[in-house]
This record gives structure tokens, sequence and C-alpha cells, in this order.
């Protein structure tokens, strides 16, 4: 023995030969797709705990606003008095505050416009080449005239570009509350010319304009448990992060105008007719059809008119992040009632006459649908009213308020895909009422969080809405292009707003996709549906992170998300899944020539001795079916009562299948056998297959008919970039997704 010892200690001291050296490899890191995310998520505490939730120290601030607000109609102006009431319901004592001035964006000083990359066209129409090269630019942004405290002193504050501190004479403490005012004025851009999220729209033929008034307002900045103050500047990507509150705005109007807004408008009669009045009440009890409130007869006298009186609605919300209006002496007016399983909302639409009649037969609708929908799946719909605003080139969102495109063309013509953009866009904007405006997410910070959650619902909104909706956004097979792009103008989900290089795809396609991937593929709807409904709800009018969503799927599914949350969000990594090898066989009872003794005595088949059923190819002249093996049926005959044995399968046929993977993107495997016979099977296999070793995988397959062809993914579900080596035996495919574009 100690020979023996000493000559395998010996044998080990031997230097390593060249190709052992090779061989051997070095010590290297968890590299495995399947390693838990503690390296990228933040580390749970009292204010969010590791399940997703809201930790029992969770806080957020309250800003409410008093205003005044009055629209120079002639002179495109607003100007704005504003009182706000700030809580401090943090723990932390506070020196200054910060307020959001979205609008200087467009202020002559703006930095804005220098940040963008620029090249010389070789042609310009007219208009754009003066707008660029010859003219001062727009006067925009805030021209602040004061800000006082609640006494009327005046406080002190400095403007960093689209944001100001207001510097406190002592500090707010914790649990306290102050008030303030800010005096202001701004002009109006015209957005359809020098472009912006707001502004207005002007009809040359009748000389009015079409108001959709947002970001009007010094707003008031989150401060939170997750980076204090949320300052980040307005470069014009980067959406809004604010916080709840509650508003009493009076809005001054030329006389003439009909508006809407955030809010309970709280003198109605004050405003509209008494007719109009009659009419609104009927629409609060019209669950089918909408009713005409403002009708396109009165539309077109009012604009008309140009009326030097004025008018002031008022308006009031409660639990709001934000307010905006649009107001306009063009519109008509519609409405019905939605029923909700807890409450009523009125689903309403605004539009001008060149929008008829394509609005007025689908907008109102369509916006009932999106509630009823939404509220399905996260929690009923809270707010009074949602409003949709017919407003060219738009396509944005605010509480109980959105501005769509889509109209007919000036002969009246619609076409499908007016028609469905206009749709699309409707239960996008009214559906973010979700997703930001109440579950409030940070959307300056992470894009994603409100239009990749709000795309996926639009997608499953779209196709309850009608039979083979053409959905352009959410199906796995319509991310294939952009996943599959040039890796140098993709960036992780997991990126700054103001950084990415594809906005689309990356905040809204993307995220949609996933997310869809997650309930058809990988969680299945009722596991899916329960978990997104739990995050909606945890996180409804408070102020969810990345990883709140990403804990919480997991914590209400028990699924292991964080392989998916760190391949399809963290990294620009594709699915690329293929069948790399097929291997047919078939059983006999007699020992291939080739197997040798040594193999059967060291058990490697699961027993010392036999007798065995062999696995041989299908070429060997031994081969037989199961059913004619003698030693097992006398094996199930002993083993299996008669009444079992009529239950077992009978397989002829055995496939070991390898699968690799070229994409570094785990997925589960969906496998499609097509038999001879023109039959099919399906054979899903969960996404822990790859566990052990990242690139390939193997599976035997024991069926009863011979199989003709083996299909990886047949339905498209997973996004796999390359289908070419999806099948077995490999054959000329024309790519479904050329099938999908219509190559």
């Amino acid at each position: 023995m100690k020979k023996l010892a000493y000559f395998l200690a010996a044998l080990a001291s031997l230097p390593l030969t060249a190709q052992e050296k090779t061989e051997r490899e070095q010590g290297h890191y968890d590299n495995n797709r399947f390693s838990q995310m503690y390296d990228l998520m933040a580390t749970p505490n009292m204010f969010r705990t590791a399940s997703g939730a809201p930790g029992p120290a969770y806080y957020q601030q309250q800003a409410d606003y008093k205003m005044d607000i009055e629209l120079d109609d002639r002179n495109t102006k607003i100007y704005g008095n504003e009182t706000i009431t700030y809580h401090n319901n943090s723990p932390e004592n506070l020196d200054y505050l910060w307020v959001q001035l979205d609008q200087n964006r467009r202020s002559r000083t703006s930095q804005s416009p220098l940040v963008e990359n620029q090249r010389v066209n070789k042609a310009y129409p007219p208009d754009n080449f003066s707008r660029n090269f010859m003219e001062q630019g727009f006067d925009g942004g805030f021209k602040i005239e004061h800000v006082k405290d609640a006494k009327g002193n005046p406080l002190n504050y400095i403007v960093n570009q689209t944001m100001m501190r207001i510097d406190l004479p002592q500090p707010l403490k914790s649990g306290d509350k102050i008030s303030f005012s800010i005096k202001w004025w701004y002009n109006v851009n015209n957005y359809r010319k020098i472009g912006g999220r707001s502004g207005y729209e002007h009809f040359d033929k009748d000389g009015n304009n079409l108001y959709v008034i947002a970001q009007f307002y010094p707003r008031m900045a989150v401060y939170n448990d997750v980076e204090g103050w949320q300052n980040m500047q307005f470069w014009g990507g980067g959406e809004f992060a604010l916080p709840f509150g509650n508003f009493e705005v009076n809005i001054t109007v030329p006389a003439d105008h009909v508006m809407e807004a955030t809010g309970e408008l709280t003198n109605r009669k004050d405003v509209f007719t008494a007719e109009q009045v009659k009419r609104y009440e009927q629409a609060t009890k019209s669950f089918d059809n909408p009713v005409v409130i403002v009708t396109q007869a009165e539309a077109e006298q009012a604009e008309k008119g140009f009326s030097d009186k004025k008018k002031t609605w008022k308006f009031k919300a409660e639990n709001v992040r934000d307010f905006a209006f649009s107001t306009s002496r063009k519109f008509i007016y519609d409405a019905m009632a939605v029923q909700l399983s807890g409450k009523t909302a009125m689903a309403v639409s605004l539009y001008p006459k060149e929008s008829n009649p394509l609005w007025g037969d689908r907008s109102t609708r369509v916006v009932a649908h999106t509630l009823r929908t939404y509220s399905k799946y996260t929690f009923d719909y809270p707010y009074p009213k949602a409003v949709s605003v017919s407003a060219e080139d738009q396509g944005m969102e605010y509480p109980m308020i959105c501005w769509n495109y889509g109209r007919p063309d000036e002969n009246g013509f619609v076409s499908e895909r007016i028609k469905y953009g206009m749709t699309s866009v409707i239960i996008h904007e009214v559906g973010h009422n979700f997703f930001p405006m109440i579950v409030n997410s940070d959307e300056r910070q992470w894009t994603w969080m409100d239009e990749g959650l709000n795309t996926f619902l639009e997608y499953l909104t779209e196709q309850e809405f009608e039979e083979d909706y053409p959905s352009s956004r959410g199906p796995a097979a319509k991310i294939v292009p952009y996943m599959s792009g040039n890796q140098k103008s993709i960036a992780p989900i997991m990126t700054n707003s103001e950084s990415l290089y594809q906005f689309g795809n990356n905040a809204y396609a993307k995220p949609a996709t996933g997310l869809n991937i997650l309930r058809e593929v990988v969680m299945g709807h009722e596991l899916f549906d329960y978990a997104f409904k739990t995050y909606a709800n945890r996180w409804k009018f408070k102020h969810p992170t990345p990883e709140d969503f990403f804990r919480t799927m997991e914590d209400a599914s028990a699924v292991d998300l964080d392989w998916f949350w760190r391949g399809w969000f963290y990294s620009t990594d594709y699915v690329d899944l293929g069948i790399q090898d097929v291997k047919q066989f078939y059983v006999t009872d007699e020992r291939p020539a080739d197997m040798d003794d040594y193999s059967v005595k060291r058990g490697r088949f699961g027993r010392d001795k036999g007798p065995f059923v062999y696995m041989v190819s299908e070429n060997d002249g031994k081969a037989k079916k199961a059913q004619d093996i003698k030693l097992l049926s006398d094996y199930v005959n002993e083993n299996f009562t008669g009444a079992e044995q009529a239950e077992l399968k009978q397989p002829n046929y055995f496939y070991e299948v390898t699968f690799n993977k070229p994409g570094n993107m785990l997925m589960p495997i969906l496998v499609e056998f097509t038999y001879e016979d023109g039959t099919t099977e399906n054979f899903n296999f969960p996404v822990q297959i790859w566990r052990m070793n990242n690139q390939t995988a193997s599976r035997v397959f024991a069926v009863e008919k011979k199989v003709k062809k083996i299909t990886l993914d047949p339905k498209l579900l997973t996004a796999d970039i390359d289908v070419s080596n999806n099948v077995w035996p490999k054959e000329e495919v024309k790519s479904k997704f050329d099938e999908l574009e219509g190559r």
C-alpha cells in the first residue's frame, strides 16, 4: 500500500505536458446564468422589503396645490399664481426644496438642444432652414415673477436650468409642512411647429387654436428613501417623477371655449348651457353608447365667434400626481358611464370636427374598454373620469386626461393604419392612468417601468377589444429585428431614459415582450396575473423601484425569475436556441456486438447484471418493437394489473435530441413533434434544464409513432432570433418572421 501511495504521489508531482496544461482550466467565478441577483439589486430595508412590498418605515411626501390660471388665447400666453403646501413626511429635516421647471427646456438659454448631435442635411424645407439657421428661436420657459412664503415675504431661490431650489429660512422638520407661492407666466409653444408634449395646434382655415396644456406650472420634485431629491434635469426624453397631492385649480379662458382637465368639474352649471348639463346627466346613466354633450353644430358655431368675454372653470382633484387641461372653442364633447366592480367612472372624449366621424364613432368606446380591461388586471380605476383629447401628432398622458393623434384625411377617409393607430394610442395613453399616474414609478430614471408595463397591458387590451387585432408590440416575434440588431446600437432595458439608443424598442417593446413571454411561456396566466396584480395593488399611490417589481413578481408566484431579469433587463443577450443533433433508436433484447462486458459489469445501465433492454440504431438488424421483447412483457405482467397495463404507453421509437443555445439568453425549450401520419405532439421543458450546462441540453423522447419533423418554438413564443436551426431534419425554411413582415 505504501509503495502504491508513493507511486501515486510521484505521478502527481510529474510536470504537466503542454496539452495537459491547456486542458487544465483556470479557476473562475460563478458564470452560471441562474445566479441570484444580490450583486445587482439594492439591499432590502425597513423602507422596501425583500418581498417587494413597502416596508414598515415606508414614507412619501405630499404636495398640495391651489392655482389660478388664465389663458390669453389671442397672444398664446399662460399666466399663473399658485400656492404649494408641502408636507415633509420623511424622517429627515429639509434645508431646501426642489421644484421642477420643465417649460425651461424651451427657453432661449436652454442647454437641452446643445446635447444633441447634428449633421448637415442635403436639403431643408424653407421653414425648417429658417428655424434652424436664421431665427432667434422661440422665447419659451417660465418667467418667474416672485416666490414668497405664506406671509408674503420673498424666499431666496436659484434656477438651475429646469430645476429651481428654494432655500428655506429654517429647516422644514420631519412631520411639518410649509406653504409658499409662485407667480409666473410663459409663452405657449405651437407644438406642431417646434415640438413639445404640450402646447397648441393652430387651424389655419378658421384661425382657432386647440390647447393641450401640461408641465405648465412649477411642480414639486420627489424626495424619497432611494435617492433623496430626484432633481435630475429634464433633457426631453425621460419624463417625470412627481409626488401625490390634492389640487384646486381655477382656469380662466375665453367664454366660448369648452374644456376638460384633471379632477372633477365643480361648477358645471356655470360653464355649460342648461341643455348641455342635461345631456351630461344622461351620459352618467348611459353604459352602452356615448351621449354627445356639446354637438358638432354647437362647436362649429362657437369656432366662428372669438369671444372677448371670459369664463372660469373650477376643478378639484384628490390624490393625483399632476394636473393638465385642454381647451378650445372647436371642441365636440361626448361621454358615457363605465361600470367597474366597485364604482362608476366616466369615459369622455373631446375633438374638433376635423376628427369626425372617426372620433365620434370610436374614441369614448375605446376609453371605456380600456378602463374595464386594465381594472381587471390591476385594480378598479379609482378616479371619476378618463378623458381622451384629439390632438394631432400627440400621444401623451396625465391623470384623468390624455392627448391622442389620428384623424381622417381632408376627404374624410380613414385608413386601417390611422384607425388602429388611433385606437392603440388611446388605449396606451388612457392606460397610463394606471402606470405611472397611480403606480407612481420614476419615469425620469426608468422609462420602462411605465412605458413597458403599460405597453404590455395595452397589448392585452387590444386583443380583447377585437379579434385578430393587429398589435404592433407584445408578441415575441415582433421584437426579433431589434434583438438581432447591431449590439452597438442596443442598450440594456436597465439604462437611464436619456441614454437609450432605440427609445421605442428599448423602453416600450422589449419590456412588454418580456412580460408577455413570462405570462405565456415561463409562468402561465394564473401565476403571472396574480403576481402582476399583487405588484399593482402593493404600489398603487406609492413610488416603486425596479427591485420592488422584480421581487414582487417572484414573491407572489414562487417562480425564480432572477435568470430572466438578469438576461432580459440587465443585458442585451438574445434568444437563439437550436436543435444540434438528433439520434434515433429502437430497442432489442440482444446485446449489441459493440457493447463490452466491462460497461455492463460497472453498472452503467442501472444494474450489475442482466437481462437488459438495449438501445440500437434504426439500421441494426436486431431492432424490435417494445411489445415484442419477452423480458419486458414478463416484467410488465408481474408488476402491473390488467387495468394498469391498459394505461401504459407503447413506445416504438426513441429519439435523443440535443439542443444548443448559440444565444446567451436562457429560455424554456418548447418542442413540437410532427409524426408521419400528420399528427403533432408538444413537449415543454422548464428553463432550469440549462442549469448545469448553459450551452447544451439533451432529452430522450419515447413515442409510439415515427417522427417526421421536430420543430423548436413552433409558435414563435420565445423571441428566438434565428429559426433556421429550429427544425430537424434541417430544411430550407422561410422564416416565420418574414411571413409576419409580409416578405
